[in-house]
């Protein structure tokens, strides 16, 4: 088992290292949230996503086998979710950012580096957490996206208003270059990379400043729940399916701890540019993170223990 305190600093220090740092920024200078979170869904997201599905080599077969056990995987957190929602007779924004902290997970930020240390840089481990990332950006940027445009303006707008966003050209960009192995030139790639670099460190420093801005007050209850759901039915749900569909090995480690990561640190960051209670869903992030340095360990400890 790998001690909580090595998972503590290898894993967690770095990330509120960047996070305080937001947090003291936004407590000095009172920065505008709102442009940092439309600068990571605009600029940085697109570019990370583009780089990440045009660079990553894998194979068709595992790729479907883990797109059904996160289809599985997600459609149970979902109508889970969406009953606690109704049991605690949530509005229907409220509702949503709370489904959406249970079903969007921090698999890059997070779950990267996790599996690197967990699996000490083996590449197949590392092949099935590059597609667990994909997989929840792209679910993150349509259908979370989705989910708060529609609560304001409908489900019609919500659908035309996808269709503007940068993130699904760079998914499409992405794929398609790589199936067809066309060669993108350095003086688009260069920059690219440089871009997605970026990505992590600002929607980290973003998180900071939201939470900077927290009243720690209210929606305990709903708080309470999502980190139950997340950190605890979700690597349940997610061990049920691998026992039914028989995975096991290697396999059945690195998608049983990568289903255990804490609540998405972009689900806070839309949350924010669509005004969708930000408090709360920066509050979750937060406190999803610190309770993982826990839960994680656990999960770490059960893989190596069953499979």
């Amino acid at each position: 088992m790998l001690e909580l305190g090595i998972i503590l600093k290898e894993i967690l220090l770095p990330i509120f290292v960047i996070m305080f740092i937001g947090f003291w920024l936004q407590k000095k200078f009172q920065l505008n949230v709102q442009t940092l979170a439309r600068l990571n869904i605009y600029f940085l997201v697109p570019a990370f996503i583009f780089v990440k599905l045009y660079s990553t080599k894998i194979s068709v077969q595992l790729f479907g086998n883990i797109f059904l056990f996160f289809v599985l995987y997600v459609i149970l957190l979902f109508i889970i979710s969406h009953f606690v929602g109704k049991m605690l007779k949530l509005g229907k924004g409220e509702k949503t950012t709370f489904s959406n902290s249970v079903v969007f997970f921090n698999s890059g930020n997070y779950g990267v580096p996790v599996n690197d240390l967990v699996f000490k840089s083996d590449p197949f481990a590392m092949s099935i957490q590059v597609i667990m990332l994909t997989l929840q950006n792209i679910f993150l940027f349509s259908y979370g996206i989705f989910s708060l445009q529609s609560v304001k303006i409908g489900k019609l707008q919500a659908i035309l208003g996808y269709f503007k966003m940068p993130v699904l050209y760079a998914m499409l960009a992405g794929i398609t270059l790589n199936y067809f192995n066309v060669s993108v030139p350095s003086f688009i790639w260069v920059p690219a990379n440089y871009i997605a670099d970026a990505m992590i460190a600002l929607a980290l420093f973003t998180l900071g400043a939201q939470v900077a801005q927290i009243k720690f007050t209210s929606a305990l209850s709903t708080l309470y729940y999502s980190l139950a759901l997340r950190l605890a039915i979700g690597p349940m749900i997610a061990l049920g399916i691998i026992y039914i569909f028989k995975v096991d090995g290697l396999t059945a480690q690195a998608l049983l701890i990568g289903s255990a990561m804490p609540t998405s640190v972009n689900s806070a960051v839309i949350a924010q540019e669509y005004d969708n209670h930000p408090d709360l869903a920066a509050q979750i992030v937060l406190f999803s993170t610190l309770v993982s340095a826990i839960t994680v360990s656990l999960v770490i400890f059960m893989a190596r223990l069953l499979f």
